[in-house]
């Protein structure tokens, strides 16, 4: 049978008041503890995430400076790509122009450009090595570019046809009226010496008329805008936008009679 002595009694009260010391002791601590520990961990958390933020700006500017380089060759690759496609479509379209047409044709390109404010003109890489000749005819899939009025053994200059210095014979598609078309030294070209009593109207089609035997019969030169009169009265004239864009043309074709 059990039973308690003296000893044993003893030993169970100051157990029990151990841990009743115990318990007040954990309370009476707890919040002073938590407060002196509170600033050095915040502190620590703050130098963590500050160092970790600094690693990892490090990181992403890298990866940035990659990234955009990588943008930067992909862009200039895009921008390759697509001037080889556009030159494509004009060689294409010159090259369907050529096979169609039953003129004999010379290919060539552009090589270099002047305008002042009495001429316009461009030079291409084809020469008279190349069967190129002073007062061909220039064309493009379009129509009507020019005339050749300089050549050398690998090279040639052209003279566009909105140079005010070049005379060309056309007629209106639909009336047969022929007229002296020249430039302006602008986008347009002018239709002159047209008699009074002219059947031309707004939007006819001007080709190439063949009778200064410098260009073909039919080449498209462009379409009349305005009608007006000259200033002594006695002829009238005709605007016409050209068919070609003078001002970006890369590739020709130079006419061989």
């Amino acid at each position: 049978m059990f039973k308690l002595t003296r000893k044993k009694l003893k030993l169970i009260f100051f157990s029990f008041l151990l841990f009743v010391l115990l318990l007040v002791s954990v309370s009476i601590f707890k919040k002073p503890v938590t407060v002196s520990l509170k600033h050095p961990l915040s502190l620590t958390g703050f130098l963590r995430r500050e160092i970790g933020g600094i690693i990892f700006y490090h990181r992403n500017l890298i990866e940035n400076i990659r990234i955009k380089k990588e943008v930067d060759f992909l862009k200039n690759k895009i921008n390759s790509l697509n001037e080889y496609y556009l030159e494509n479509l004009r060689l294409k379209e010159n090259l369907a122009f050529k096979n169609k047409s039953a003129l004999k044709l010379i290919p060539a390109r552009v090589i270099s450009r002047s305008a002042d404010n009495w001429s316009l003109s461009f030079t291409i890489d084809k020469g008279s090595y190349n069967g190129v000749a002073r007062g061909m005819g220039v064309i493009n899939y379009l129509g009507l570019v020019g005339r050749i009025v300089e050549t050398a053994s690998s090279t040639s200059k052209i003279m566009l046809l909105n140079d005010p210095n070049l005379g060309v014979s056309g007629i209106v598609q639909r009336s047969r009226q022929e007229g002296l078309i020249s430039g302006t030294l602008g986008s347009n070209l002018i239709m002159k010496y047209l008699p009074e009593e002219v059947d031309i109207k707004i939007g006819d089609t001007i080709i190439s008329s063949g009778l200064d035997n410098l260009y073909p019969k039919g080449i498209l030169i462009g379409k009349v805008i305005e009608i007006g009169k000259e200033l002594s009265g006695l002829s009238r004239y005709a605007l016409i936008r050209p068919a070609v864009n003078f001002s970006n043309i890369e590739e020709v074709l130079v006419v061989v009679p």
